[in-house]
């Protein structure tokens, strides 16, 4: 359950009828809302360790969409962080693709991939991606209408695809937290411990600070992380969900240093009322405000992260916690709901 799901739960909520199609489902790793819907799956359900390995299967991924019936429906949303938008609807219907991003290791993201994987994968991919951005931009030409999830991804979309899109930033539920009154000494972080979300520049900057951080994640780099980390620096592999709220709205500020789509992470700790020090590329320049809700750091580099902590420690006294929480209402579900309609309304008023 991360950020596509909290997408797809929303839709649900908009469409009450609706039934679900994806490449793969485990129903217990889903919430009850997915779960009381009508899931029906392609063929790679069906293939050797599919819940577990399907991202091996992405070849098979056009083919397996563009397999699926879907006669009579008169409207369809993807969701789109792979390939879910290849789907072939009747002419009639309408096909509007919520993105969360085009395929990054496809496009700009492909040499990172293509650096960090095993050695038979690379040599296989550039011939096999070669073709699936075709693929790609061909099933984008089929979709009626386009949403981005930031302005980022707006960017993304139209040198990949050629398509212009409205932005809808995701359904984040902001009522669930809330300030508290006192605050601790730690700053925190939060995200999984994997190479792009660079958790290890917080590492290195935080040994080098000696200020105290709490870092709430897991991932292929946790171990090497918790090795690294000097004691000022506490690692929790997850939090319940009220220790989580608690952590947002006592920290100093939060510490994000990903180049994220959109980035739920920053809206949750502005609306505890808790500043950001971020990385100031992707999503996060839609979602937090400069030197009002946050500060912004250039370049994902250990000194760069270390010269924003000092600044920050210059601004604090001026951050209004009720000016962060102002600005993350602009990402309630209701907005999300609202821009969905009118990205629906407008594609059917242009047929």
């Amino acid at each position: 359950m991360r950020g596509g799901e909290r997408v797809l739960e929303r839709l649900l909520h908009l469409y009450p009828e609706a039934d679900i199609f994806t490449h793969v489902y485990a129903p217990e790793a889903v919430s009850e809302t997915i779960r009381a819907r009508k899931v029906r799956t392609t063929f790679i359900q069906r293939l050797p360790w599919a819940k577990r390995f399907y991202q091996k299967y992405l070849p098979l991924m056009p083919l397996a969409l563009e397999h699926l019936d879907l006669r009579g429906y008169d409207l369809v949303i993807s969701s789109e962080s792979g390939p879910a938008k290849g789907i072939i609807t009747s002419p009639d219907a309408l096909h509007v693709c919520y993105c969360h991003s085009p395929m990054r290791y496809l496009w700009d993201h492909f040499h990172d991939y293509h650096e960090n994987t095993g050695a038979a994968s690379r040599a296989a991919m550039p011939l096999m991606f070669h073709g699936l951005r075709q693929w790609d931009t061909a099933s984008a030409a089929r979709v009626d209408a386009v949403m981005a999830n930031s302005s980022f991804i707006q960017r993304r979309i139209r040198k990949a695809w050629g398509r212009e899109s409205s932005i809808v930033h995701p359904p984040v539920p902001v009522s669930e937290y809330a300030e508290h009154h006192e605050l601790a000494s730690n700053f925190l972080w939060v995200g999984q411990m994997t190479r792009y979300k660079r958790a290890d520049l917080a590492v290195e900057a935080f040994n080098r600070l000696g200020l105290p951080l709490l870092m709430v994640g897991d991932g292929d780099l946790a171990g090497e992380l918790r090795r690294r980390a000097r004691p000022n620096i506490t690692i929790k592999s997850k939090l319940a969900f009220a220790e989580l709220k608690r952590a947002y709205a006592t920290c100093r500020a939060l510490i994000f240093t990903a180049e994220e789509d959109f980035g739920i992470v920053p809206v949750e700790a502005n609306a505890s009322g808790r500043p950001v020090i971020g990385f100031g590329r992707g999503g996060i320049v839609d979602t937090i405000i400069p030197e009002e809700t946050g500060l912004f750091f250039g370049e994902q580099r250990v000194e760069a992260l270390i010269e924003a902590v000092r600044s920050f420690e210059k601004w604090e006294r001026h951050f209004n916690p009720e000016a962060a929480r102002t600005n993350a209402l602009r990402f309630a579900p209701e907005k999300f709901d609202a821009g969905v309609r009118a990205t629906i309304a407008n594609a059917m008023s242009q047929r």
